[in-house]
């Protein structure tokens, strides 16, 4: 007895239940994944909008400067992905834990245990998405139809699970689901 090792018990990952259950709570996952596509679209925008004003700016400089300005355009392609990656992050690790097109669309992202995202997990869910519909096609999104809790595949990879916010949960209750 004095040589077995003593573990505690519940601090495994195995051992913790998933904190959103579709069939408990179908409230949480009414409507996320047409509310998720709208969201990738509008944060799409909002990332493409400062490299297009950046890509117009090193073409005016270029113009101005007789040509030297345009070696400018080599940092253009690193510099929006380091944007990108820190708009994840960043809007990720909010209060809200939600990028601002989840947000305009009422749906956050939370780790399968419950927590909310934090910086580091926000910027790898949108580096993990990128590379896989890079390297997967766009094919990879129909993993979203054959689980219960309709995750991505780097949802899955990731531990995490996007659901409806806590007002859209709100009004889906009180007023029904198509509200």
């Amino acid at each position: 007895m004095a040589n077995e090792e003593v573990r505690p018990r519940g601090d495994a990952l195995e051992e913790r239940p998933h904190a959103f259950d579709p069939i408990l709570s179908p409230e949480l996952f009414e409507g996320v994944l047409p509310r998720r596509v709208i969201a990738f679209i509008i944060d799409v925008v909002i990332i493409a909008v400062p490299v297009v004003l950046a890509a117009i700016f090193i073409f005016l400089l270029g113009i101005v400067t007789l040509g030297v300005g345009w070696v400018l355009y080599w940092v253009l392609s690193p510099a929006a992905i380091v944007w990108a990656v820190f708009y994840y992050g960043l809007t990720f690790s909010g209060p809200q834990s939600a990028t601002i097109g989840m947000r305009m669309v009422d749906i956050e992202m939370r780790t399968w245990y419950g927590a909310p995202a934090y910086f580091v997990l926000g910027a790898v869910h949108g580096i993990l998405f990128w590379v896989l519909i890079s390297a997967l096609t766009p094919l990879v999104l129909l993993v979203c139809f054959f689980n219960h809790r309709h995750r991505l595949l780097h949802d899955i990879v990731l531990g995490t699970v996007v659901i409806n916010n806590e007002q859209r949960v709100q009004r889906i209750t009180e007023f029904g689901p198509h509200y």
